[in-house]
């Protein structure tokens, strides 16, 4: 099969991280609210899965266009050529959204598409009979309008990107392993120096930098939905996952703490990482961020403290983020990032950051706020 166009989702505010992503492993692409598109060869399919670290799935795009009517929704998808890469019998539930768009009925386009995707791959595979066996591959269709616009896409990830495949316990209100790793990719950390995350939770930020630093695909410990596919073959995931395994560094020496204010999330903590092949590579310690000291220099510090969103929640928060400017603060050379939705944090912490980024972590708006320490020698690598 010739190019096809992919589409890397995002969550709001990433965008632009995950098209240097997608430009890092060579790929030219258009970025929107949301999205990541680009043209890519099939085979590639597996490479994209393996490493991004930061996109939410990659989608296969079928088709475009302008649909007013359920009539204009059926013969324009059953105009798409389908047959080129669903198989006969394969499985194709379709799902959908519809944003400020006349065909406002989600499950009327969904049965709609449903039908008229069954009519072609008919027509296509010269099936006579009504009924559409659907016993094979799975192949995730999505029908999204938007201002009267639908495009149809395939889901070639299955469960989403940030799923890695090894946390076996999460505690409660987890960061999502995309937007933890975005926040270590956001920072000026390079593996030569010292990394830390004052409130590890589960060890997601953590897990993230030391895979970030031994270079290892995120997608490697999991399975895909398109890993059946026929458009892309077996042997294109097998090159894919040996090229990521000669990529690794596995040998690099990296220096990653996490600390946790809470015994048990540090016993979760450290299990995640065993199951992530990084156990010994991150030191866990039970430690609250106002008791934080060290002698070294040129470190980054990341986390995701408490916003004091909850009921009652707020002084104590407040409170912490006092003690923890307390702690940080004197750290001349080290870079403090931390990601609240408190709109206060400045004060409590007790200088204005050097910059500011609006990220989403879930629904919730938050600003992650970055201090920048005092630049390494020249002699020690820099960014």
């Amino acid at each position: 099969m010739s190019k096809v166009t992919l589409i890397a989702t995002a969550a709001m505010g990433l965008e632009a991280l995950v098209a240097k992503e997608v430009r890092d492993l060579g790929y030219e692409c258009t970025t929107d609210n949301g999205k990541v598109t680009f043209e890519a060869d099939p085979k590639d399919i597996p490479r994209l899965n393996l490493w991004l670290r930061t996109a939410d799935r990659v989608k296969l795009k079928v088709g475009e266009f302008k649909a007013y009517s359920f009539d204009d929704l059926f013969e324009k998808t059953k105009a798409l050529d389908w047959g080129a890469i669903i198989p006969r019998q394969a499985e194709f539930p379709v799902t959908g959204k519809s944003v400020k768009s006349k065909l406002y009925s989600v499950p009327d386009c969904q049965r709609i598409v449903k039908k008229a995707i069954a009519e072609k791959l008919k027509q296509q595979y010269k099936i006579t009979s009504e009924w559409y066996e659907e016993s094979g591959p799975l192949y995730k269709v999505e029908i999204a309008l938007l201002k009267d616009v639908a495009t149809l896409t395939i889901d070639t990830s299955g469960a989403g990107l940030h799923k890695r495949g090894f946390r076996l316990d999460q505690g409660g209100a987890p960061l999502k392993e995309t937007l933890a790793a975005a926040l270590v990719m956001l920072t000026n950390w390079t593996p030569d120096r010292p990394f830390v995350d004052p409130f590890c939770g589960s060890g997601t930020i953590p897990i993230e930098a030391a895979l970030i630093g031994q270079n290892i695909a995120p997608g490697f410990n999991r399975e895909f939905v398109s890993e059946q596919w026929d458009i892309i073959g077996k042997s294109h995931w097998n090159q894919a996952r040996t090229e990521a395994e000669d990529l690794a560094n596995y040998d690099l020496e990296l220096d990653i703490s996490g600390h946790d204010i809470d015994h048990r999330m540090i016993s979760i903590a450290e299990e995640n990482a065993d199951e992530a092949g990084l156990g010994g590579i991150i030191q866990f310690k039970q430690m609250q961020v106002s008791d934080f000291t060290t002698r070294k220099e040129y470190g980054v510090i990341v986390g995701n403290p408490p916003y004091g969103e909850r009921l009652g929640e707020k002084e104590e928060v407040e409170q912490l983020y006092k003690g923890m400017g307390r702690a940080l603060l004197p750290l001349e050379t080290w870079s403090v990032y931390m990601l609240t939705s408190h709109k206060g944090f400045e004060d409590f912490y007790g200088r204005q950051a050097t910059k500011k980024r609006k990220l989403f972590n879930g629904f919730i708006e938050t600003d992650y706020y970055q201090y920048w320490g005092k630049r390494p020698p020249r002699d020690r690598k820099q960014v």
